[in-house]
C-alpha cells in the first residue's frame, strides 16, 4: 500500500524527491501518512479535496482486495 501512495503522489508533484509516506499498522488497519513539499500540497489535495479523495478511494479499494482497512492522511 505504501508503494501505491508513493507512486501516485510522485506522479502529481513537482518535487517527487520530497514525497514521504510512513506506514503505521494497528489492530484497526493500516494508517498511511503522506508528506509532500509545501509548494505541492495543493496538487495533492486538489480543488475541494477531489484529488485527495481519489487517492483515498484507490488505496481503500486496493486494501479491500487484500482484506485490510487502509486510511490515508495528508500532512
Amino acid at each position: 500500500m505504501k508503494e501505491l501512495v508513493e507512486t501516485i503522489a510522485k506522479a502529481l508533484v513537482d518535487e517527487p524527491d520530497q514525497v514521504i509516506v510512513t506506514e503505521q499498522v494497528s489492530e484497526k488497519g493500516i494508517l498511511l501518512t503522506l508528506k509532500v513539499a509545501q509548494t505541492d500540497i495543493g496538487k495533492v489535495i486538489g480543488k475541494q479535496g477531489r484529488v485527495a479523495n481519489a487517492i483515498r478511494s484507490v488505496v481503500k479499494a486496493a486494501g479491500i482486495r487484500k482484506g485490510v482497512h487502509v486510511m490515508v492522511n495528508i500532512e
